[in-house]
């Protein structure tokens, strides 16, 4: 299988941007790399790459035969799943990309309560924004996106989905933490962190803001629910999490939005459409759907 180690190279240039930095990561030398790349491309009759001052960037040609090697790729790992299962499942691994909302609490659990079911399933678990993480399923760079409102769901399939509310986020002594719900007016008479717009839970919460009278003047926005919370506590403000991700927050009190206007947001379990799953993965979706289904009942 000589010929797919090519095709892993030729990809990893393409993700480097550079065939000196795809050499380190493949930890061979930068003319070996380069010696690859020509090959094919004297196989091919076309360059590939367009060389640089500073790295390659694909050429159209490129473009084209990188999605066939992305796609030979998957295909091998699919024959190698069903040789694992032929094994009984005893190894394998779910690359898995997921909203930082799943980071906490949900992805750790679910991970660790199928590997005592399949101990000798691995995970790459990729933390990312909404898009990247979309792209990463549909780059084959991930079997799986557990993502919270993902932008465009084009060339993929939706396996399962939850619906979350918006939970404000406050320190156990703080003068909300006793309440069963609050409104938006009451959060903004504090400090408040807000995500980016980088995050899908700002989209939510601009929703609501559009049909309010109270304006927010956020003295923190942040990629980070982590360093939202961590501010909130220090400053006697509140930050914002969807359900699903607000529950187990260390040092903080979730309490539901209780706001007319204010709409649910949609947690999806994605893979690309048409693709055969490996079978380590698509046990675990067929597991994390079901998780999913328990959160979706929670949320209503």
């Amino acid at each position: 299988m000589q010929h797919l180690r090519f095709l892993h190279y030729i990809d990893t240039v393409a993700r480097c941007g550079s065939i000196r930095a795809a050499a380190e990561k493949l930890h061979v030398a930068s003319s070996a790399v380069n010696r690859r790349v020509q090959d094919v491309e004297a196989e091919l009759g076309t360059p590939l790459f367009e060389r640089l001052p500073r790295g390659v960037r694909l050429t159209a040609a490129g473009e084209l035969f990188l999605g066939y090697a992305r796609r030979r790729q998957a295909d091998l790992e699919q024959v190698r799943s069903q040789i694992e299962d032929l094994e009984g499942m005893r190894r394998g691994q779910v690359t898995l990309a997921a909203s930082q909302a799943l980071a906490p609490a949900f992805l750790p659990q679910a991970i660790h309560e199928f590997q005592t079911l399949r101990p000798g399933i691995a995970f790459d678990v990729k933390v990312l924004d909404r898009q990247r993480a979309v792209d990463a399923v549909t780059d084959f760079e991930a079997d799986l996106g557990l993502i919270f409102n993902p932008p465009d769901l084009r060339g993929l399939t939706v396996l399962a989905q939850a619906r979350q509310r918006t939970c404000a986020m406050v320190a156990p002594d703080h003068p909300l933490a006793g309440r069963e719900s609050v409104r938006l007016k009451d959060c903004l008479a504090y400090p408040i962190a807000l995500p980016d717009s980088s995050l899908s839970g700002r989209s939510v919460l601009e929703d609501l803001f559009e049909q309010s009278s109270a304006q927010p003047h956020p003295p923190l926005v942040s990629n980070s629910y982590e360093m939202m919370r961590g501010y909130a506590r220090a400053a006697g403000g509140v930050s914002f999490q969807i359900e699903i991700g607000a529950g187990p927050a260390a040092g903080a009190v979730a309490i539901p939005i209780a706001e007319r206007g204010l709409p649910s947001g949609r947690l999806v379990l994605i893979a690309l459409r048409e693709r055969v799953l490996p079978v380590a993965a698509a046990a675990f979706a067929e597991f994390a759907a079901a998780r999913l289904g328990g959160a979706n009942q929670n949320g209503e």
